[in-house]
């Protein structure tokens, strides 16, 4: 059976490397894997989705809507704005992060309030945690995406060795201990209720 991810945000945020380290570590567990080429305005402060799909076998990279059974968002207006392609019982985890969209900043709209809760109140499951505090913690605010690995990583039963590896495969040498560090704040901690 596939099983299907996206990686959602905005340009500049390190969807790609989430979604390498994703691809990398899946296939070690045996799985076929596609990843998508990102859509979306890649440059900063555009909205940008990768998609993840593994199994068996996997002939298409493409999610549908409600096929996703779990969203990883760097951002919480792009957790709710992708949230229609969630399937039923899927998970969300978000950094509680708000990066404004262009509409924002030009003053044409205002950023919603309680996105959190109302995509719990659409039945969704989320995990929000403070992505963006625990990278800064680790050393970079550029570790958003690791710290938010490091949350997903406890939705999955692979061991911790394999995740660390897919780290270390991915991740420059010289940045690796940060994104060590970042990784392990992100598994370890508490939700936002």
């Amino acid at each position: 059976m596939t099983k299907n991810i996206m990686i959602v945000g905005v340009g500049g945020q390190g969807s790609l490397l989430a979604s390498k380290m994703l691809g990398r570590l899946l296939l070690t567990q045996g799985y076929d894997v596609k990843v998508s080429e990102v859509h979306g305005m890649s440059q900063r402060g555009g909205s940008v989705v990768t998609y993840v799909r593994y199994g068996e076998h996997v002939y298409s990279p493409i999610i549908d809507q409600g096929e996703a059974d779990m969203i990883i968002s760097f951002e919480q207006l792009e957790a709710a704005r992708w949230l229609s392609y969630l399937k039923e019982g899927g998970k969300i985890v978000t950094s509680t992060q708000q990066i404004d969209p262009m509409p924002v900043i030009t003053g044409a709209a205002q950023y919603p309030d309680h996105l959190i809760e109302k995509m719990q109140a659409a039945n969704a499951d989320v995990d929000a945690i403070d992505a963006l505090r625990l990278a800064e913690k680790a050393g970079s605010s550029k570790a958003v995406n690791i710290v938010l690995m490091g949350r997903v990583s406890r939705y999955f039963d692979f061991p911790l060795e394999a995740w660390q590896q897919a780290l270390i495969e991915c991740v420059p040498p010289k940045f690796l201990e940060l994104n060590q560090k970042a990784f392990a704040m992100g598994r370890e901690e508490e939700p936002i209720d």
